[in-house]
């Protein structure tokens, strides 16, 4: 079985990689490395000579007190206890008596019987009765000697020696490229680590190879400490192992700050991530559920069993988070090891992050190595080199990296963590507490990427060129990225490497063979379970509850619920048209904003979740209608949007080109909105609410997706700049309309529509008007009752959107056929407007 420490849906990816579907392994152990495919895997097969083959390791050099330290790694930590007499019940006692029992005498007329009462069968699982597995002998007598390791909920962070020197140059960087012989034993690799301590891990797990998988499953479960935190409300442990290490990092990833200690992501901005090699997305629900609305996560992983459960996402709006595959998009295969898919992710993240890059990377990449366990951190060192060198294709200057490794014992693994120290200012090698003590998993994790790392990227870059070239079943392969000597010569970062690998050993060692004594033992239980539990979930602010799925509610019942106590009898209300009466009304143009129309029918649209989104007209009672199941001008509309949001919107034909080359796409505009996730934005300002949206927009719209309907908020325009909605209209000929060029109104992107009409809503709530003050040159507000006047924004001057609702005025674009007399025309109100200033 494989070394791993996953739920059995852990993330496979890669060209050739061989998935194991959550079935466990058949192999128990072998050498300090893991995979991420199988639940119950902990260990792997061990190759039995290994052991005798290795050689210490000539430096650093261990004191006689080292020594020492290393020889006890390897003995058992066990504690004998006398062996209580076979305990039968009373009744059973008694029995004996009657028939004439007395203790240390024999059964029969003359004591001539066996003088000790038949043992109760310890025989345990499916062994052959009789079967007797070295090292596994039932012992009632053995117990865990707890003094041997601390259980706490404190963690210890170490970071790497800062690098000072400068990031090597392209031209150094090439010939340090060393080319080789695949490499098949990992009996070479012994320069960053102590031997004893690397062969006491292969003698403990080498005791396990007979064990069924079950009593091992049974034993890890019972002696780990940290077991039952288990996933928490997330759908697997990976997101509670993001949270454990966002709060042992000072929340670098979900509250990014600079060097100086400020936020990294403005107001009203996204916190932009992506994540790697990830599937079904523990990392993200984690992050999404920290983040909700407010960040946008980009997924690559590969396509098949290992894909992202987006439909998992119980706690999270799985709506801001978008999987790409590389070239091909949705259609792609998601192969990190492809060169043309890492450009094709790259190209797509920069593209929608406005050509910055992502905030942080987190990847998380494992795969099966079933039948060859000892040799998995030289079989992964692709997929470290892929993934480093996508995230820095992707990552934004002072942004943060984690990235799943197991053993880091090889030239080329130690290598790629030196060059990484290179251009990042912070480097740690961490083993968060929410991985099972007994594996190899540990997390580098890089925090703020220097200017003038692209050297290195590109170096990487041309490594995974080379590999691709040379092919997976070549006998020559890519065996350094760094020269031995050189990571010698760097005692600092040369002495942490072995030290990170000597403590991640011992600790290793001591809970293999803790595992080994629960399963001798099955009266063992690890009495700290509930406790750690506890501690941990307070300290990382992650709420201890049981994880459920979303409740089925009828839509009608959910709007209920979203309303709360608030009347919507005013939803139904009739908007009130302007005409010239009304114009004339208009005290101030500063209460005002406008939006170009292009329907004349709105609808209220609610969202359960995902696609499962109802709509209402406004009219009657209120009845929800299935919104995909809905033909909007003759098309099909389809949307994805996360659970208890309500807005208002209008469905819009966009026009694209012009001519027989012109598209028509349909697209959702929102005019305003009532609920987003859950978050009751009636009472906000219209300019917060439309910040709002702005974000929220970014943030669930799919450009990969092109079965989905685009939406977009409502252009916003101050009345007193009516004149610049004037600017955006042109004529164009419209297919399905004949000849004749149409008004068209164009907005950015080369979008365009036939505008229907226009709304002007208040946005300052009676007494209340805006006005503009000559002698400060700025606006202020002024109240008509009592005469008071301030710059700042009364509270109660602010136009909640029932405000907004009920006293907006819709001027309708007039038919050139049908004018009646007071009706406003265009030029009439952009004369209003003038005389207004």
């Amino acid at each position: 079985m494989s070394d791993s420490d996953s739920d059995g849906d852990r993330p496979c990816f890669g060209q050739g990689a061989a998935f194991s579907g959550g079935v466990p392994s058949e192999h128990m152990f072998g050498s300090m490395s893991e995979s991420t495919t199988t639940e119950s895997s902990d260990f792997e097969e061990v190759d039995q000579p290994l052991a005798k083959k290795m050689k210490l390791l000539p430096e650093p050099e261990k004191t006689e007190g080292e020594e020492k330290e290393i020889d006890n790694i390897v003995a058992p930590f066990t504690t004998s206890v006398k062996k209580k007499a076979a305990s039968y019940g009373k009744f059973a006692t008694t029995m004996l008596a009657k028939m004439g029992y007395k203790e240390g005498k024999g059964l029969g007329k003359h004591g001539q019987g066996r003088t000790e009462i038949v043992e109760a069968s310890k025989q345990r699982g499916r062994r052959g009765l009789g079967l007797h597995i070295d090292g596994f002998e039932p012992a009632e007598d053995v117990v865990w000697n707890s003094e041997m390791e601390e259980i706490t909920s404190e963690e210890k962070v170490e970071w790497l020696p800062t690098c000072s020197n400068p990031i090597p140059d392209p031209d150094t960087m090439k010939t340090w490229m060393k080319e080789g012989l695949r490499s098949s034993v990992k009996e070479d690799e012994t320069e960053f680590g102590d031997l004893k301590i690397l062969k006491g891990g292969l003698a403990c797990k080498s005791v396990f190879d007979q064990l069924e998988s079950e009593e091992m499953r049974r034993a890890r479960t019972k002696s780990n400490p940290y077991e039952t935190i288990r996933g928490a409300i997330f759908q697997n442990r990976a997101a509670m192992k993001m949270a454990n290490m966002d709060y042992m990092f000072d929340f670098i990833f979900t509250a990014p700050r600079d060097e100086e200690g400020r936020p990294v992501v403005p107001p009203h901005e996204l916190l932009y991530f992506a994540d790697i090699c990830a599937g079904p997305g523990g990392f993200s629900e984690y992050v999404l559920w920290r983040k909700k609305l407010n960040a946008k996560g980009f997924g690559f992983t590969l396509k098949g069993p290992c894909d992202f459960k987006l439909e998992e996402f119980f706690t999270a709006p799985s709506e801001a988070f978008e999987p790409f595959y590389g070239v091909g998009g949705v259609e792609g295969d998601g192969d990190v090891y492809r060169p043309d898919n890492l450009i094709a992710f790259r190209k797509f993240v920069m593209e929608n992050t406005d050509n910055k890059g992502v905030h942080f990377v987190m990847a998380d990449g494992g795969f099966s190595v079933e039948g060859k366990e000892n040799l998995q951190e030289i079989l992964s060192k692709r997929l470290y080199l892929c993934q480093f060198l996508s995230a820095l294709s992707i990552l934004r200057v002072g942004g943060h990296f984690v990235c799943k490794l197991f053993d880091v014992y090889t030239t080329w693994s130690v290598g790629l963590v030196y060059l990484m120290n290179h251009i990042f200012k912070q480097v740690s090698i961490f083993k968060p507490v929410t991985s099972r003590p007994a594996n190899s998993e540990r997390y580098i994790i890089c925090k703020h990427l220097k200017e003038g790392h692209w050297p290195v990227h590109n170096y990487m870059f041309e490594v995974n060129l080379e590999l691709h070239k040379l092919g997976e079943f070549s006998q020559e392969d890519i065996v350094e990225v760094v020269p031995l000597d050189i990571l010698k010569a760097d005692m600092p970062f040369y002495n942490a490497m072995v030290f990170s690998n000597d403590s991640f050993g011992r600790k290793q060692v001591l809970n293999l063979k803790k595992i080994q004594i629960f399963a001798k033992n099955p009266d063992l239980h690890e009495g700290k379970q509930a406790d750690m539990r506890k501690e941990c979930l307070m300290k990382w602010k992650i709420p201890d509850e049981t994880r459920s799925a979303p409740d089925k509610e009828d839509p009608g019942r959910a709007f209920q619920r979203l309303m709360n106590a608030e009347s919507k009898e005013y939803l139904s209300d009739k908007t009130s048209t302007l005409d010239a009466k009304r114009l004339h009304s208009v005290k101030s143009l500063y209460d005002y904003r406008a939006m170009v129309l292009a329907s004349k029918e709105r609808h209220f649209i609610l969202s359960k979740g995902r696609s499962h989104i109802f709509k209402w007209d406004g009219r009657g009672q209120g009845k929800w209608k299935k919104l995909e199941t809905s033909a909007e001008g003759g098309m099909i509309i389809k949307l994805e949007l996360p659970k208890d949001t309500l807005l208002e919107v209008e469905f819009v034909q966009e026009l694209r080109g012009e001519g027989k080359g012109q598209r028509k796409v349909l697209a959702v505009h929102i005019i305003d909105v009532l609920m987003i996730y859950g978050d009751d934005m009636r009472a906000h300002h219209f300019n917060d609410r439309m910040e709002r949206l702005k974000r929220f927009t970014k943030a669930i719209n799919k450009p990969s997706r092109s079965d989905l309907a685009p939406i977009r908020v409502k252009d916003i325009f101050k009345l007193e700049h009516l004149e610049e909605i004037n600017e955006r209209l042109q004529l164009k000929l419209v297919k399905g309309w004949g000849r004749e060029p149409r008004r068209c109104y164009c907005g950015s992107g080369g979008r365009a529509f036939m505008p229907s009409g226009i709304f002007l809503i208040k946005t300052v709530k009676d007494p209340w008007s805006m006005a503009w003050s000559r002698s400060n040159n700025k606006k202020y507000f002024y109240n008509l009752v009592t005469k008071q006047s301030t710059f700042e924004l009364p509270l109660e001057s602010i136009a909640s959107y029932k405000d907004c609702h009920s006293t907006r005025l819709l001027w309708s674009w007039p038919s050139s056929e049908v004018r009646s007399s007071d009706s406003v025309q265009w030029e009439e109100l952009i004369d209003f407007v003038k005389s207004k200033k």
